[in-house]
């Protein structure tokens, strides 16, 4: 507390005076207090003060850490004070002990150096002539709301409230009361600054009602950290003291033991250091806790997954390219692209170990082999295998876990993986990531942007560990029927490997060579016991499966195998051979005849296309007729969008061609042209149909029919350009399924056909056309003679 005497009477304050800053306080009227001064110019001023009339303007800076500041620095209005003692200290510093006269304010500053002149203008103070019932209310406010304050900080004085309840004056209460509240120098700069003591007085009093609502908070938050802070020393005593009765019982502290054992698996668990730090934070959370608590049992579990979890357990690869080769062909036929992928990656791996784990797609039909060929990469290398199924997964959580202050929360479907496999280097397969879902619980393919991103799942974060994991070291694996459903931002992040379907010599040698052994063991019969030719699994592949991959056929299969189990299980000895007049007992009557579709293609108006499908290649029928009308277009069977303009596109072609059809250009006004794909309760969609279509209605008018067995497939323009399309393996295969040997495609797909194997290019004619005219040449004769290096169009001769 501050002393405060009595002003000098009728002192006289010159105009000048030597001015001395001061940091950190602000000095009152009728204060005495103790000054340390050190700073060379304040030394000069106090010396040149004391050496005269003992008189010193003393202002506070803004700023306290400015060493010497400038007069924007300084506060304006001050106090003049006498000088009353003075002594040297050893170090060169001055203790000064200043009483304050009179409140002052700078006019101008007459110097700097060595020390601050001001010229100064005194602020007279106007008296108080009556106190009134409001001031006597304000003063008795003030007056109980210092004594609350200092009660609440401890240092509540008899002596000092003595001091305070003896003022009658407000605006020497005000100060009194304003200099010890342990205001911000800028409040107490503003109640020195308040001349008339009234207002003075009512500023104090708000300054003070704010300083009382904090110091209260402060202190009842005193109050319950000490209060938390004992029943937290209470309990731990308490515990002590059972343990120590336990241990003289001769009970043993499962508690206590666990405890031991969790510290001492966390000390030996490999993982890295951010992860321990966090797991022995949440281990002394977890001693502290009693063992019944409901968070001691979450708590548990989180400790858990940091010792299940893989963080730095891998596995060896297997580097040796001949035996990895050797594995692949052993479990899988074909697939050569794909296999020197896997090869061409265990060559970089050998070469470079801090390679990033590749983010591979494959994308083709059902049962070719996708997800049994990650199962084989897997052996190849020497890794763990783990399979997870996407389609329908619509909860984000699925991937990214749970938050723990869930009931029953896990970490996601990637995390748990790998606690199954114990490894962070395992093959992971994402089955169907083209059927992923989303709604109001989230979108997992987003979720999965960050795990299959090579650039960002070396910190992938999951919700419920809340932690970075390495997922760099992981081989994602995924799969889809098809690559337009993915979104394209995670299509953008993979590497897309297509698989066709599998051609007949392809087909019989996969059942051959596992397909029907697997089936032979699986239904518990002998290899002995079944006699299948090559030319009857033909027959089986042709009439009784229809599709690109092989899981049909492993059905037909496997029928087989357990019509002649049952036979071995009623007595019978064998061997059963499967031939021409058995086979339908086996299989029942052919499901699929190939022949009988190629018979209706030599109709006018009939035209054989291919299309591509999630299932594969398959043909597509497209019948076209002409009938007496309006000039409408007709189109039946479920057609979509795109080709429904294939349609608008090929009567314009025609139009076109009214020369060579040989009408005249009233012909299509007084007809209506009705273009039917069957089949019409499927969805068809797709820019594959053009030519087929522009075929189908030139055949139509002309009434000429296709005059070879030809299938066809390609866009086409107003102008009769052909456009390129995609699938081209999996269309050729869906026509030679059906016996179709002779097939148009697009000229800038003849690149293509170079994916596609040798044999199946022997087996059937490709014709690359470049133009529609080309195309009703080849299949109805020429009309005009098309040059593809001029690319003009001239009549023939």
């Amino acid at each position: 507390m501050d002393d405060f005497g009595e002003s000098p009477k009728d002192l006289e304050i010159p105009e000048s005076l030597p001015m001395m800053a001061v940091r950190d306080v602000v000095v009152f009227n009728y204060m005495i207090i103790p000054l340390f001064v050190g700073r060379p110019g304040s030394v000069e001023a106090v010396n040149e003060a004391a050496n005269s009339n003992k008189l010193l303007m003393l202002v506070t800076q803004k700023d306290a850490t400015k060493d010497e500041p400038d007069e924007e620095d300084l506060y304006k209005v001050g106090m003049v004070s006498m000088i009353m003692r003075t002594l040297k200290l050893p170090d060169g510093r001055l203790k000064v002990l200043v009483q304050a006269l009179s409140k002052a304010q700078i006019r101008s500053i007459q110097q700097k150096e060595p020390y601050y002149k001001v010229d100064i203008d005194l602020l007279e103070e106007p008296e108080t002539t009556e106190v009134s019932v409001e001031i006597e209310a304000l003063m008795r406010t003030v007056r109980e709301q210092t004594e609350k304050i200092m009660s609440l900080r401890g240092i509540l004085s008899s002596d000092l409230m003595m001091i305070i309840n003896n003022i009658e004056e407000p605006g020497r209460l005000a100060d009194l009361v304003g200099s010890n509240l342990r205001l911000k120098i800028a409040e107490s700069q503003q109640i020195l600054e308040t001349i008339d003591p009234v207002d003075r007085l009512r500023l104090v009093a708000e300054l003070l009602r704010k300083e009382l609502e904090v110091s209260t908070v402060q202190a009842k938050i005193q109050s319950d950290a000490k209060e938390e802070m004992s029943k937290s020393q209470r309990e731990y005593f308490l515990r002590e003291q059972m343990q120590a009765l336990k241990r003289e019982l001769g009970d043993e502290d499962s508690y206590s033991q666990e405890i031991e054992d969790l510290a001492r698996s966390l000390k030996k668990k490999k993982m890295p250091k951010y992860a321990k730090k966090e797991a022995r934070k949440q281990l002394k959370r977890l001693e502290m806790m009693h063992p019944d608590a409901s968070e001691a049992t979450i708590v548990r579990t989180y400790l858990d997954w940091f010792l299940d979890l893989p963080w730095k357990d891998s596995s060896q690869d297997r580097l040796n390219l001949k035996v990895a080769a050797e594995v692949l062909d052993k479990d899988h036929y074909g697939l050569d692209k794909i296999k020197e992928r896997i090869l061409e990656y265990l060559a970089v791996r050998k070469l470079n170990k801090a390679t990033k784990g590749p983010i591979i797609c494959f994308v083709g039909p059902p049962g070719v082999g996708k997800t049994s060929l990650g199962q084989a990469i897997a052996k190849a290398m020497g890794r763990k295998f783990y399979r997870l199924s996407l389609g329908g997964m619509r909860d984000e959580a699925e991937i990214r876990g749970h938050r723990r202050t869930y009931i029953g929360a896990l970490p996601g479907r990637i995390l748990q993986g790998l606690k199954t496999v114990e490894t962070n280097n395992p093959v992971f397969m994402m089955d169907e990531i083209d059927k992923i879902g989303d709604d109001y619980r989230g979108d997992p393919s987003s979720a999965l942007l960050e795990v299959l991103d090579p650039e960002q799942n070396s910190t992938f974060s999951d919700h419920y560990m809340n932690l970075p994991f390495d997922l760099s070291k992981v081989m994602f694996i995924t799969t889809a029927n098809r690559s337009d459903t993915i979104p394209r931002p995670l299509l953008d992040r993979m590497e897309v490997i297509q698989l066709s379907g599998y051609t007949l010599e392809e087909k019989k040698v996969i059942a051959r060579r596992y397909l029907l052994p697997r089936q032979i063991t699986e239904n518990g019969i002998k290899s002995r016991q079944i006699k299948l030719d090559d030319e009857m699994l033909e027959t089986v592949i042709r009439s009784y499966t229809h599709e690109a991959g092989v899981r049909n056929l492993e059905r037909a299969l496997g029928k087989i195998c357990r019509k002649i189990a049952r036979k071995v299980a009623e007595g019978g000895k064998g061997p059963y051979t499967i031939s021409t007049n058995t086979l339908a007992k086996y299989l029942g009557p052919p499901k699929f005849l190939p022949e009988a579709d190629l018979d209706t293609s030599s109709q006018p108006g009939l035209v054989v296309g291919l299309a591509w499908t999630e299932v594969g290649g398959e043909l597509l029928h497209i019948e076209t007729a002409v009938l007496p009308g309006k000039g409408k277009l007709i189109l039946t069977g479920q057609l979509g969008d795109v080709m429904k303009e294939s349609a608008q596109a090929a009567l314009s072609y025609c139009r076109s061609r009214k020369d060579e059809l040989g009408v005249d250009a009233e012909y299509f006004d007084g007809i209506d042209v009705h273009i039917h794909v069957p089949a019409g309760a499927i969805p068809k969609d797709g820019p594959s149909a053009g030519i087929t279509m522009t075929t189908a209605l030139f055949s139509a008018i002309s009434g000429k029919a296709v005059k070879k067995q030809f299938a066809m497939t390609g866009e086409v323009t107003l102008r009769g350009r052909v456009l390129p399309i995609g699938g081209l393996k999996d269309k050729a295969l869906a026509a030679l399924r059906a016996g179709i040997t002779n097939v148009i495609i697009p000229y800038e797909n003849e690149k293509d056909l170079v994916e596609i194997p040798e044999e199946l290019r022997k087996k059937i004619t490709f014709y690359p056309v470049e133009h529609m005219d080309e195309v009703i040449g080849l299949t109805l004769g020429k009309i005009r003679k098309y040059n593809r290096k001029k690319k003009t169009i001239s009549a023939t001769k």
